[in-house]
């Protein structure tokens, strides 16, 4: 799926005008009739509607709503926002429409304004300002956002939240921004959906098909896209009937310091898990005992220091080298984390105190090797990119860092986004909130070791790997619920995530 920017939805709009053609007023009741069917689908009647409508095409979407509101045998109160008297030629003629209803509690305001009285038991319908807004919202208008949020009414946005914009929010002022419990929003999801710190403007998100032409959407080049299953099913390598261990890969990972040993057992489980033939651990010797109860699957390679990583070992012999959970930042762990980054001729994942180290060796980062794949939270991003003022600039940071330095960087979050060596950014859907326990990140660097040492480009692990990190985390969250999940619950889940990938269904049990 398709992420289009303001610019670009406003091209898909004008292929729809002209190939279809329609013309761009029925375009809108068009938008009005879908918007207009969720609206009575979730309230009857007996809802007062209270709309408060733009100067612009959201505005005239607001108004064509009312209208049918008003047919439906609903109460609705209406406010045309019109203070420098010029409204949009869609919004006029949507203006024109309401005014010929008799009956209509329609007010246009062009100066002084009294915020109607609301209770609970009513609908606040937001048509103020779509997708073009493109400045924060200042004077009366914040202030009628503000007036908005304290109301006690229900609050639904058409389209996107007024004075949210689609995209980049860096310098917007949120005190101005349209508190939504519902966000009907047309035809695809907007970027700045996909930033937490915009949960609490746009709240539940519903996306309406209002016919929008295919072609169209087709014809757009977009640089961002959300993943989807048909997407990452053709993605599954089929297992070679006569496969054996040397033939599925072996992953190194290099992981674990005094105290930290959890990190690398939920790595090394989930990389076992993910299906590679073989796996070998290099960690101090003090995880011995442990590592050889909980993942005795593997192989162990002993560092000469007790307690932390200190020597590395040369990697020619592995499909792919895994390395920072658990690993610590001590100076002799870095110099041979440089040395690992140096020295590896193939596939890579960074995670981590990995990350951390470069960090505080950025002039290393030029060492890493091409197709690298960095898995950083936004807090270790920042720690290679510098600080962001928000999640947009965190992914415009990244996004320039790995088209820089040509490697792929995942920015782990409840939207996952993989940012790639061209400049594209993928979005992956999977996921939920019981996700966010200690050692969930640990677990996605395993899955990734195994995709890359089994021959999966890093481009595909990356994709298969945020996906199946997800879809493993949402069995576990069915199964448990999201407060009692951990990440073992993930790694034990991610059999049935593999089947429900290739369309196999089991039993629970």
């Amino acid at each position: 799926m398709k992420i289009l920017t303001s610019t670009q939805f406003k091209e898909w709009d004008k292929y729809t005008i002209e190939h279809e053609p329609v013309s761009s007023v029925d375009l809108m009741e068009r938008a009005a009739e879908t918007i207009t069917r969720e609206l009575k689908r979730r309230w009857n009647t007996a809802t007062r509607f209270i709309v408060f409508a733009g100067p612009g095409n959201n505005g005239g979407d607001a108004l064509a709503v009312s209208r049918l509101l008003c047919q439906a045998g609903y109460k609705v109160q209406v406010f045309l926002f019109n203070t420098t008297g010029r409204l949009s030629n869609d919004c006029l003629a949507n203006k024109k429409r309401l005014e010929q209803l008799t009956g209509v509690d329609f007010n246009e305001v062009s100066s002084q304004f009294a915020f109607p009285p609301t209770t609970s038991q009513e609908v606040i319908l937001d048509g103020l300002f779509g997708t073009g807004l493109n400045k924060p919202l200042s004077g009366g208008y914040a202030n009628l956002t503000q007036r908005i949020n304290a109301a006690h009414a229900t609050k639904v946005s058409i389209d996107i939240p007024s004075g949210l914009m689609g995209e980049d929010n860096s310098h917007n002022a949120p005190q101005n921004i349209v508190h939504a419990d519902l966000t009907l929003t047309i035809g695809l999801p907007k970027l700045a959906f996909f930033f937490a710190e915009n949960q609490k403007f746009i709240g539940e998100v519903k996306v309406l098909d209002i016919g929008l032409h295919p072609d169209g959407l087709k014809a757009i080049d977009s640089s961002i896209t959300v993943i989807e299953p048909d997407d990452i099913r053709k993605l599954l390598k089929p297992r070679n009937p006569f496969a054996h261990k040397g033939t599925m890969g072996h992953a190194l990972l290099v992981s674990g310091q005094y105290g930290m040993a959890g990190a690398t057992v939920l790595a090394a489980r989930a990389c076992l898990r993910s299906g590679v033939g073989k796996l070998t651990i290099h960690t101090p010797d003090i995880n011995n005992n442990i590592l050889q109860c909980c993942v005795p699957e593997a192989i162990l390679s002993h560092d000469l220091s007790d307690i932390r990583v200190t020597r590395p070992i040369p990697t020619y012999d592995y499909n792919a080298l895994g390395i920072g959970p658990g690993l610590g930042t001590h100076e002799e762990t870095a110099y041979a984390l440089h040395t690992f980054i140096r020295n590896h001729p193939g596939e890579i994942v960074l995670d981590a105190d990995a990350l951390n180290i470069l960090g505080h060796h950025p002039e290393w980062m030029t060492e890493i090797p091409q197709d690298a794949i960095l898995t950083p939270h936004p807090k270790e991003l920042e720690t290679l990119t510098g600080p962001c003022a928000d999640s947009y600039e965190r992914l415009s940071k990244a996004r320039e860092l790995a088209i820089k330095m040509q490697f792929y960087i995942i920015i782990k979050g409840h939207y996952s986004m993989i940012c790639t060596p061209t400049g594209r950014i993928v979005i992956n859907p999977t996921g939920n909130a019981g996700m966010a326990t200690a050692g969930s990140g640990d677990v996605l660097t395993g899955i990734l070791t195994a995709l890359l040492a089994r021959g999966y480009s890093s481009a595909e692990a990356c994709r298969l790997g945020v996906y199946l990190h997800g879809t493993a985390g949402d069995i576990a969250c069915g199964r448990l619920g999201e407060e009692s999940m951990t990440a073992s619950d993930i790694i034990n889940a991610l059999p049935k995530a593999f089947l429900r990938l290739k369309g196999t269904t089991t039993s629970e049990k």
